[in-house]
C-alpha cells in the first residue's frame, strides 16, 4: 500500500468508527456535504464517497459550495474537480462578504458573523434540496481549539459535538471528520492534489484567537507529545458529578441508573465496529 493509498485508509477507518459511534448516517438519509473549498472539506467528500460505496445501509449524498463573493475569489478548480469527481453537487453565489464587512468593526473579527451568514443560505439550500442532514468539515484540532477558546476567553466548558439538531428542528448536524487529525487530513489532502481555495475573509487577519490557541497545543504536545489525543478522550470521558455547574449537578443526580460512568477506565473506549 503506497503511503497515499495508507494514509486516506487510515482516515477512512477512523471517519468510519465517528459515524457509527455516534450514529451519525441512517438509512435513507439525504445528506448536504458543505464543500468550502478547503482540504477538511474535500477531504469529507471524498471519504463519505468512499464510505458510501461500502455501506450496508443506503444513504445520498449531495455537495453543495457557496460563492460567498469574497475578493480575488475563483471557483473554476473547485467547479471542476467537483464536475470531475462525480458526486451531485450544486455552487451557490450569495455575497454575504458585503454583508459582514458592514457588520464588523475595524480590527475586530470576521468569523462569527460569517459563519452566521454562511449557515442560513447553507440551511435554505438543504431545505430546498430535501436533505435532513449537513456535514461539516470540523476536524479534532477543531474541537480542542474551540474547548481552549471557551475555557480561557469565555469562561465554559464547550466543545463541538460531532452531531447536534438545528434550534428550528429542520436538520441534524454532523462532523465525521471530529476524530480525525489534522495534520492526516494535511498529507491526505497535499497527496490528493485537492485545488484549495484561499478564504480572503478570515484568512486576511492576523493575531486571532484560535491561532493562539493552536500555539497553545503545540507548545504542550512538546512535554506532551500525544496531548492532543488524550484531550479528545478526555471530551469522551467527562465526570459530571465532579464539575461546578448546579445544572449539570443536578441533572447528573437525576440521570437513569445505567449512565453511570466507568470509574476505573484507563484509555479510550473499546474498537466500535466499523462499516464494512
Amino acid at each position: 500500500m503506497n503511503p497515499s493509498t495508507e494514509g486516506k485508509t487510515k482516515l477512512l477507518r477512523t471517519m468510519q468508527r465517528t459515524i457509527v459511534g455516534y450514529g451519525l448516517i441512517a438509512e435513507g438519509d439525504r445528506i448536504m456535504v458543505a464543500v468550502s473549498g478547503g482540504k477538511d472539506s474535500y477531504t469529507m467528500l471524498d471519504l463519505l464517497c468512499a464510505a458510501q460505496r461500502r455501506a450496508p445501509i443506503r444513504f445520498e449524498l449531495i455537495a453543495v459550495h457557496l460563492d460567498q463573493g469574497q475578493p480575488g475569489y475563483d471557483g473554476r478548480p473547485l467547479a471542476d474537480w467537483l464536475a470531475g469527481f462525480g458526486a451531485p453537487y450544486e455552487i451557490l453565489h450569495e455575497d454575504t462578504y458585503s454583508v459582514v464587512k458592514q457588520l464588523v468593526s475595524e480590527g475586530d473579527t470576521y468569523c462569527a458573523p460569517c459563519s452566521r451568514l454562511r449557515r442560513g443560505v447553507l440551511y435554505s439550500a438543504a431545505a430546498r434540496l430535501g436533505c435532513n442532514k449537513i456535514a461539516l468539515g470540523h476536524h479534532r484540532e477543531d474541537t480542542l481549539q474551540t474547548l481552549l477558546l471557551n475555557l480561557l476567553y469565555a469562561g465554559k466548558l464547550q466543545a463541538m459535538p460531532a452531531k447536534y439538531v438545528t434550534d428550528d428542528g429542520r436538520f441534524e448536524v454532523i462532523r465525521p471528520l471530529i476524530d480525525c487529525s489534522e495534520r492526516d487530513i494535511v498529507a491526505h489532502a497535499q497527496a490528493a492534489g485537492y485545488p484549495i481555495l484561499p478564504c480572503n475573509l478570515c484568512g486576511s487577519q492576523d493575531g486571532l484567537r484560535r491561532q493562539q490557541v493552536e500555539s497553545l497545543l503545540t507548545q504542550l504536545e512538546s512535554t506532551i507529545p500525544d496531548v492532543r489525543q488524550v484531550m479528545l478522550h478526555a471530551l469522551k470521558n467527562v465526570r459530571p458529578s465532579h464539575l461546578l455547574d448546579v445544572n449539570v449537578a443536578t441533572a447528573w443526580a437525576e440521570r437513569r441508573p445505567e449512565l453511570r460512568p466507568d470509574l476505573h477506565a484507563a484509555r479510550p473506549r473499546g474498537h466500535l465496529p466499523i462499516l464494512p
